[in-house]
């Protein structure tokens, strides 16, 4: 496919979802290296000589048709107006750190700064005093797997620089489940698909100090990074059988909450309130995403498993997690099992382009907005690497993501 070719790509249901006024949402991603940064050119010929810039999605205008149905239509990006570079201090406060520095820039970019829709909808931020890039990504391209396998086709692992990084972690298997456990599933589905529809017309949690107002997805937002050491997660891990990680950073949210909760409104936690946070679910195949890397490795590649459903795009899907702040990892495990066992991510996704396709992006987009306003937190949790890795030869210390036009307070990212 050539940039000659003008012809239009339709906007996957879930793209267009993301295009609406209620949810114009965009990724942020921020890595940090070890090192000053190469020249600002020697990064700019290295986006342009990416691969990536053969995926037809980043090289294409959103544009709308005479029925306002969104399409894609190709283009050649100037790379010069993709890459925005700032040079010298962000911060005239000597007090803060270079990592609060580009925390609170990324946190700028948050609200107020929408992506041109005269250019392909992606930017690279590079702040050359703090040995940063931020990646801007607007989630009508993809989510945030996709993201994650783009960054990581551009990186080479520090151990041996031959070879691409590798994606840990491994999906739900479900081989040999008895007749009771499928019950459990059918059960499970029905009560927190019922649960879930029922958030998207009346049902919210009660207003705590938690509680964002009308219009949050507009506010200033502030972001902040947390470091926890593995080895202490690993022995809380090993103390209740059979959790995860995952479990006890829900655990550690938990009785976050409780204490900030014991401050700024005790009364809630007399009163027993419960407070619920919408997870980002992926649903790919773990082979699907490990495929999504060798995918920028190779155009024909893409084009091939584009034709048999394996593509760049959004596929996820959503989870209410219903915290009650008292309770830790061990509470935090059994609801999340009992989540694990039902199709509630499979049915809010699948429902979602259901809507989308009948009734349209509108009506989905403000039902979509609707049960996030009924909820009080956002928690997204994306694999990344397991080795040490580096971009253009410099090793990563950090990579943070943040996004954007969410209607919550508080956003979790891990």
């Amino acid at each position: 496919e050539s940039f000659s070719d003008t012809s239009e790509t339709p906007v996957t249901p879930a793209g267009r979802l993301f295009l609406q006024e209620t949810l114009n949402h965009v990724i942020n991603c921020a890595i940090i290296g070890e090192f000053p940064l190469a020249s600002v050119d020697s990064i700019k010929a290295e986006i342009a000589n990416s691969v990536i810039l053969k995926n037809p999605r980043f090289c294409s205008l959103m544009v709308r048709d005479s029925s306002g149905r969104e399409n894609w239509i190709r283009t050649r990006p100037d790379i010069d107006r993709h890459v925005v570079v700032r040079r010298g201090l962000l911060s005239e406060d000597s007090s803060l750190s270079d990592d609060d520095v580009v925390n609170d820039y990324v946190a700028g970019l948050t609200y107020g700064s929408p992506l041109p829709a005269d250019k392909p909808l992606w930017e690279v931020h590079v702040l050359v005093e703090y040995r940063a890039v931020v990646f801007r990504l607007h989630h009508a391209l993809g989510d945030g797997v996709s993201l994650m396998s783009v960054l990581l086709s551009c990186c080479r692992r520090m151990d041996d620089p031959a070879k691409a990084p590798e994606i840990g972690g491994g999906s739900l298997r479900r081989e040999g489940w008895s007749f009771w456990v499928w019950v459990k599933v059918a059960w499970f589905s029905f009560v927190y698909g019922l649960e879930l529809a029922l958030r998207a017309m009346w049902r919210r949690d009660e207003t705590t100090a938690l509680s964002g107002g009308a219009g949050v997805e507009q506010w200033p937002r502030r972001v902040a990074t947390a470091r926890f050491r593995l080895e202490d997660m690993k022995i809380v891990k090993k103390a209740v059988p059979g959790a995860t990680i995952n479990d006890v950073l829900f655990g550690v949210l938990s009785i976050g909450f409780s204490r900030y909760l014991s401050i700024r409104s005790p009364k809630a936690l007399d009163n027993g309130v419960g407070i619920t946070g919408m997870a980002m679910v992926n649903l790919r195949q773990q082979y699907e995403y490990k495929v999504m890397l060798s995918i920028y490795l190779s155009i024909f590649l893409f084009i091939i498993l584009d034709r048999v459903g394996i593509r760049m795009g959004n596929k996820f899907g959503m989870i209410l997690l219903p915290n009650r702040p008292l309770d830790a990892v061990k509470r935090a495990k059994e609801m999340i099992d009992k989540k694990k066992l039902s199709l509630e991510a499979v049915f809010s996704y699948k429902l979602l382009h259901f809507i989308t396709e009948t009734l349209g992006p509108k009506v989905a987009g403000i039902l979509n907005y609707r049960v996030f306003c009924n909820t009080t937190f956002t928690i997204s949790n994306i694999v990344g690497p397991k080795e040490k890795i580096s971009l253009a030869g410099n090793p990563l210390k950090s990579i943070r993501v943040t996004s954007s036009s969410l209607p919550h307070v508080r956003t979790y990212a891990f």
